[in-house]
């Protein structure tokens, strides 16, 4: 129950000695101040890590080809090979829990000369040959028109969806890109809508990409029904990671390749990198606990031997109520809750700094725009009820000692000390 008197006393004996107090505050405030900010930096980080990866679909994988290193069946050592449409229906038909595979063919590339022209103006792009469900596995927000549809691939319309960085190379300010032609590799196509990549982990070149139907690319650019690449989503529930090498698998067989060529298809586990930065940032989470409790620990030495410097400066004032009847474990009771008080009041003091702190480095975050691998440094409620709870905890580790120390006391030896 709240006793008047008792909270009084606690008043009383911290406002004694201010500087000393506040000194001893310090550590506890600044050991909590630390952990909320390694614990938002931490949180930042993964936000930007997380802002890398994207909206992409993290239960996904990505399967090119590449040369065969073990002859089979008659074919040579060496030899170059492409995934064809139907590997994709034998993924379909062989491999349960699949969601989504997207068949892609590409032209351009890092390095690449200037294959689309508007008029006047050129550009090197990725142009991509695509199938309507990439939009799901790489998503990204359509800023005007509208994206590829089934029909799109049913009669190999010649449209084209354009990423941002496109529209402002190939086209003025303000000026309308609907309905318009670009010419990539000398093959007219009718833009009818424009993108923004969600994430900005491929950068600029991200938004410097044309998407067209994977019919007419096929068509226009003579691949037949060859595939560059797939990306290949498995459903909520299942792990890509433990239906690739039956994916593989298929491909090999489909592709005559040696079941023990490890170097013939290649693959990128996307699901399995995310899982990865996961666990690292879990292990930062541990670190950054661990971190702080050892700095807030040294606040609550100093708390400790602060109070155990208050007995000793009370020793008379205890003998006196011992000898008027008082128990022990009101004495006890006191001294803890001395010291739960200081520390509590210390580490809500680091907890509004922290708060403050973090505030204003969004603040700042937001005024000079993005940053590279750190976004939007913050605290969860839960952080702050586990900051709480170590106080808590600390304040009653802080008073023990100090109080057993006090109720140790005889009064006799009390009343005698000068």
């Amino acid at each position: 129950m709240f006793n008047k008197d008792r909270w009084k006393e606690i008043m009383e004996v911290l406002s004694s000695n201010v500087f000393r107090t506040l000194a001893t505050s310090f550590g506890v405030g600044w050991g909590v101040f630390i952990l909320i900010i390694l614990l938002a930096a931490g949180k930042g980080l993964e936000n930007g890590i997380r802002a890398d990866f994207g909206d992409i679909a993290t239960n996904t994988m990505f399967m090119w080809s590449r040369n065969t290193t073990i002859p089979y069946k008659g074919l040579p050592k060496g030899r170059r090979f492409n995934f064809k449409l139907e590997d994709v229906q034998a993924i379909k038909d062989n491999v349960p829990n699949l969601r989504f595979i997207s068949p892609r063919n590409q032209l351009g590339g890092f390095g690449g000369g200037n294959n689309v022209v508007r008029g006047l103006k050129t550009g090197a792009f990725n142009v991509y040959g695509d199938y309507p469900q990439i939009i799901r596995q790489e998503p990204m927000t359509i800023t005007s028109g509208r994206f590829l549809n089934q029909n799109d691939i049913e009669e190999k319309r010649k449209i084209a969806i354009i990423g941002d960085g496109v529209k402002n190379e190939l086209y003025g300010q303000g000026e309308n890109v609907i309905g318009t032609y670009v010419i990539i590799q000398g093959v007219n196509f009718m833009v009818v809508g424009t993108y923004q990549k969600k994430s900005d982990g491929g950068g600029e070149e991200g938004q410097k990409e044309i998407f067209v139907p994977f019919t007419a690319f096929s068509q226009a650019f003579n691949t037949a029904n060859d595939v560059g690449w797939m990306a290949i989503t498995a459903k909520d529930g299942s792990s890509i990671s433990n239906l690739k090498e039956k994916i593989v698998d298929v491909v090999k067989e489909s592709r005559k390749i040696h079941p023990d060529d490890k170097r013939a298809v290649g693959y990128f586990d996307l699901y399995e990198q995310f899982n990865r930065v996961e666990s690292l940032f879990g292990a930062l989470r541990w670190v950054a606990y661990f971190v702080g409790v050892l700095v807030l620990l040294s606040g609550i030495i100093g708390v400790s031997n602060i109070m155990l410097i208050v007995i000793k400066e009370r020793t008379k004032e205890i003998g006196i109520r011992r000898a008027l009847g008082e128990a022990p474990w009101s004495i006890k009771k006191q001294i803890l809750m001395e010291s739960i008080f200081l520390t509590i009041i210390s580490g809500m003091v680091g907890i509004i700094f922290g708060a403050v702190f973090i505030y204003g480095v969004n603040a700042v975050l937001d005024s000079v725009g993005p940053v590279d691998m750190f976004v939007n440094p913050s605290v969860s409620l839960g952080v702050v009820v586990s900051a709480l709870v170590i106080l808590i905890f600390s304040g009653l580790l802080a008073g023990f000692i100090p109080a057993q120390s006090a109720i140790k006391i005889r009064p006799i030896e009390a009343l005698r000390t000068e």
